[in-house]
């Protein structure tokens, strides 16, 4: 698979939605992840990123103006034990809770598909990311309706063992904007991950949309230790 540029992916598309990136830091030390929100509507944009726990969760910012939170206030980031789970909605939870019981992943999730948003049927992305004794895995899905199809979903699953230094994959909701939104389409494009976290969050921010962006979560572990870095950027502050 050839190489895209980050950069170019999220500045040729005003709105990919929702993206999921996971890979590894160019020296082979840090697991990546990165998670990304956008909105077209007010309700949509009208939220934050803030800490909790050791994850991440959205919430209103402005509270009096939040008007339907079903499918927009949700946990992206949940860690139990070594796997830290991404994803674009309420399936964070369905994750955690089936590995928690000794499930897969992929186990997990067959209990969802995408999203009740017709005709849009926004794509349910997650990933999975696994450190344990030194090495890294992580695997990568999407639930999507059949070319618009809701009596259909079609369920992928990418797993990565043992990721290259300084690649990454990702994936994304929307292959553009549209009436309705047309969902993801192949497997996650290969991407550089840059080493340094500030980098990397600086790239990703600047390269989204002014007008659709709404928050990023960034988050680099250290695969020996299993500490991590993070950082948030909310554009309502």
């Amino acid at each position: 698979m050839k190489m895209v540029s980050i950069e170019k992916e999220l500045q040729g598309n005003s709105y990919p939605g929702r993206g999921i990136i996971i890979g590894r830091s160019k020296d082979g030390s840090q697991a990546v992840t990165a998670y990304f929100i956008m909105g077209r509507s007010e309700n949509s944009r009208n939220r934050v990123f803030v800490e909790e726990g050791a994850g991440i969760r959205t919430q209103a910012f402005d509270p009096s103006k939040l008007t339907d939170p079903s499918l927009i206030i949700y946990a992206p980031v949940r860690v139990l034990g070594n796997k830290t789970i991404v994803t674009n909605g309420d399936q964070t939870d369905t994750i955690y809770e089936g590995m928690d019981s000794q499930m897969t992943f992929e186990q997990s999730l067959r209990s969802r598909e995408f999203e009740p948003d017709g005709p849009n049927y926004t794509p349910r992305i997650s990933g999975i990311m696994h450190l344990e004794d030194g090495r890294y895995n992580y695997a990568m899905s999407i639930l999507k309706s059949n070319n618009g199809n809701p009596e259909s979903c079609s369920r992928y699953t990418f797993a990565y063992e043992n990721p290259v230094a300084g690649e990454g994959h990702f994936i994304h909701t929307y292959m553009q904007d549209g009436n309705p939104l047309p969902s993801f389409e192949g497997e996650p494009k290969l991407i550089g991950i840059d080493q340094d976290i500030d980098a990397f969050t600086e790239t990703l921010w600047n390269s989204l949309n002014e007008d659709n962006k709404v928050s990023l979560f960034v988050r680099y572990i250290d695969i020996a230790s299993g500490t991590y870095e993070t950082k948030i950027v909310n554009k309502n502050m």
